[in-house]
């Protein structure tokens, strides 16, 4: 698909699948913006970019997405610079094996994983809905069949452990793409999600020296970030979805995810609570 003209922003574009992601939706054409915490790992971003398409055009917002405050001080700044939305591709995501929190209190997976997908959203959804065809793509993961859901220790204060929780919040990540399906019907926008595969990327960095003991073997057995990035990729451009929606994907085709992710009366409660957590109406 010819991107020529089309904007899309994407979370965590400088690493991993989403720099595999931003690499195709720029050799496609599109215009990139770019939401990093890091401004030196964005700006050598936005120049490999550059040097792939010296006619680019790609501009970076710095902000810290496990912070509430930070997504809203960032939010305008986005709609300021993007006067149309065709593409927001939710794709910044962390694992941690121990329980840590935000800075607003939230278990961390859960709040940079589920809730900064859903702060975002909400807060760009007025102008990705202006443009009809527009298409709101989400990374979750299989392991939410790992998940052991429970409305009342959403932070996993009562019980954590590091996969299940991981779980949950891709878990959500579903839930919240077919509520949020559910209310663009009829607006010609889609909202889907997927799981890339096991990937070779840096997902996980901050846990430790386990990690950096078995990633070396572990890599041997997962795909590349250009592979990880397929599902996403055609999500965001395949005019093959593009009145889809409300979908999990794996290998650039639909899945069944399990029955509670299929659950609506789960999605919509969810749905309800987070917009309490993040202070908007729901």
């Amino acid at each position: 698909m010819d991107m020529t003209g089309r904007t899309c922003i994407v979370t965590g574009a400088t690493s991993g699948i989403g720099r595999a992601t931003v690499g195709a939706l720029n050799s496609a054409g599109a215009r990139l913006v770019l939401v990093a915490r890091n401004a030196e790992k964005a700006e050598l971003t936005r120049k490999e970019l550059l040097a792939e398409r010296p006619d680019a055009e790609i501009s970076v917002h710095l902000a810290d997405l496990s912070r509430l405050d930070e997504i809203r001080r960032v939010v305008p700044a986005l709609l300021e610079d993007c006067p149309r939305i065709d593409v927001l591709l939710n794709n910044a995501g962390i694992v941690m094996m121990k329980r840590t929190v935000t800075p607003d209190g939230f278990e961390s997976m859960f709040g940079i994983n589920h809730l900064a997908y859903y702060l975002m959203t909400r807060l760009l959804l007025d102008r990705i809905a202006e443009s009809p065809g527009s298409r709101i793509v989400s990374v979750s993961s299989e392991a939410h069949r790992f998940a052991k859901w429970d409305f009342e220790d959403l932070q996993s204060e009562k019980s954590f452990s590091g996969m299940r929780v991981y779980g949950n919040s891709k878990l959500a990540n579903i839930m919240f793409t077919r509520a949020l399906a559910k209310r663009l019907e009829g607006t010609g926008v889609t909202a889907n999600c997927l799981h890339p595969g096991a990937v070779d990327t840096n997902l996980g960095q901050d846990n430790g020296w386990l990690f950096k003991v078995i990633h070396p073997f572990t890599k041997l057995f997962l795909r590349s970030p250009e592979d990880g990035a397929k599902t996403s990729i055609h999500l965001c451009m395949s005019p093959e979805v593009a009145d889809v929606s409300g979908t999990y994907f794996q290998n650039e085709k639909p899945r069944r995810p399990t029955d509670l992710a299929l659950d609506d009366d789960a999605a919509e409660r969810l749905w309800q609570m987070s917009a309490e957590m993040v202070d908007l109406a729901p």
